[in-house]
């Protein structure tokens, strides 16, 4: 990296200023700033790697010195500006969320992943925003980052003020609580550092309580392995079958420990259509899904972070689904034989993968 401007020639608090205005007009909801110090996170991530709770994403251990340092991601690096994006479209109801999760023969996607892949949102804004800065201050070394890079996002944007870590580790916020997605431009320009803000989940566990795999299983301490997000994405093999009935009709993704946090009664909505949902994902059933072909999975799909766990995956998360939905007295049975055929007549054109979660589903049947 190299600056090209003299930082003692910058007017500090008018460009703090100015970059808070320019963050709103590029879409973000909020900017904090911090240096690249992470202290006691890095010896945390250590040692839940040395647990095992990663899981396969073995990215993290892979790169898990770069994560504990930006400055050796990105060297020359002294500042973090860390943004938020708020993801929930107008149409979002919490309370329609969880009545969906009571009828088992609906597919329940994450909130997040109904629209636009916000990595793609996120990095082209970010991207904008830092030649703005540029064409602003002059020439100077940054990249911009979400979600895409061995970085601790979650622990920079504590530091930087955007908001604390709740009990089940996502971040929260007093007034959007925690449905937003966060960005990072790394700078060499020596910024002027926001405070911390104080916790405020107090004795409040709810997040703990409502977790249906119990993956959150201390304050602060999740185990990926066990997490519904974790076993629907990440998780490239079988699903756990110790976990499968507890899964539901959650099918991509859980956002059970939002929904049920007080703060996100303060959820700010976004009025970007990017993440507006597509193709009914927030509405479909598990057999109008489970209909679709390769072809319809990647055509739907595009531009979508969905897409890229693929269609086994995903007939896979949806077969688990269906079984659970086979075995629940909320279905009639005129529903439950339109599965059973549909899974039945599936089976033998499957993958091993999706196979074994059909023959799992049929079980439930008989």
């Amino acid at each position: 990296m190299s600056l090209s401007t003299n930082p003692s020639t910058l007017d500090q608090p008018k460009l703090r200023a100015w970059l808070g205005e320019q963050a709103e007009s590029f879409g973000f909801d909020d900017l904090r700033i911090t240096d690249t110090h992470l202290g006691i996170a890095s010896e945390r991530l250590q040692e839940w790697l040395a647990e095992g709770r990663h899981g396969h994403m073995e990215y993290m251990q892979r790169h898990a010195d770069l994560r504990s340092d930006p400055q050796l991601l990105v060297p020359g690096t002294v500042r973090v500006i860390c943004v938020s994006m708020n993801y929930l479209p107008p149409e979002s109801d919490f309370d329609a969320e969880w009545q969906r999760l009571e009828d088992p023969s609906q597919a329940v996607v994450s909130m997040y992943a109904r629209g636009r892949d916000y990595h793609k949102v996120l990095r082209n804004r970010l991207q904008d925003f830092a030649k703005a800065i540029e064409e602003k201050i002059g020439a100077f070394g940054y990249r911009v980052f979400t979600d895409s890079a061995p970085l601790m996002e979650v622990e920079l944007a504590r530091k930087a003020g955007l908001g604390w870590r709740g009990k089940h580790t996502l971040l929260l916020n007093r007034e959007s609580g925690s449905t937003f997605f966060l960005g990072e431009i790394l700078v060499d320009v020596p910024l002027p550092l926001d405070e911390e803000q104080d916790e405020h989940c107090g004795t409040c566990q709810s997040c703990i309580d409502i977790c249906p795999t119990k993956a959150i299983t201390a304050p602060y301490q999740l185990d990926a392995r066990r997490c519904i997000s974790y076993l629907t994405i990440e998780n490239p093999e079988a699903i756990p079958v110790e976990f499968r009935i507890a899964m539901g009709n959650r099918i991509y993704g859980c956002d059970d420990c939002q929904l049920i946090c007080p703060w996100n009664k303060f959820a700010k909505r976004s009025q970007l259509p990017d993440f507006a949902q597509r193709h009914g994902l927030g509405q479909a059933s598990l057999l109008h899904l489970w209909s679709w072909t390769e072809a319809e999975f990647e055509q739907r799909h595009e531009g979508s972070a969905i897409r890229r766990i693929g269609y086994s995956r995903w007939r896979r998360n949806l077969a688990v689904a269906m079984g659970n939905a086979l075995a629940s007295p909320k279905v009639t049975a005129t529903d439950k034989d339109l599965i059973q055929k549909a899974l039945s007549e599936s089976l033998s054109s499957a993958d091993a993968l999706v196979a074994e979660h059909i023959e799992w589903a049929l079980k439930a049947y008989n």
